[in-house]
């Protein structure tokens, strides 16, 4: 389906969406407890958006986000499985994060020198 602004990959995961309504509601919480001056519920809210940003992250590791950059046409629809989340996307903060993503080849692996020791 192509809109005003072309076919462009905008991004639309099951771990976005969900991380974007977690964090709505954080933030609808912890606006409502400002107004009504419930201070531990505005630090609930807060928990709550930083349990969507974890969630998020999760999901996105598991393979229901998405690489960056824009995916061919048939892999946009917003509950396609991303299958290369297992080995980590290249210039990802997340999967570094996880320990996926941008490894050396073991061609360009340096080894280590050994410290020599003197016997007595």
């Amino acid at each position: 389906m192509s809109g005003m602004h072309g076919d462009h990959d905008l991004g639309h995961t099951v771990a976005g969406w969900t991380g974007t309504c977690l964090a709505l509601v954080g933030f609808t919480l912890s606006g409502a407890a400002m107004i009504t001056a419930w201070t531990s519920g505005f630090w609930l809210g807060l928990g709550v958006v930083a349990l969507a940003a974890l969630v998020t992250w999760v999901l996105h590791l598991s393979g229901w986000g998405k690489p960056s950059g824009p995916r061919p046409p048939a892999e946009q629809h917003w509950r396609t499985r991303d299958r290369a989340a297992g080995q980590g996307h290249p210039d990802c903060v997340g999967c570094r994060a996880a320990g996926r993503g941008r490894r050396r080849r073991s061609d360009q692996l340096v080894p280590r020198k050994r410290p020599v020791t003197e016997a007595a």
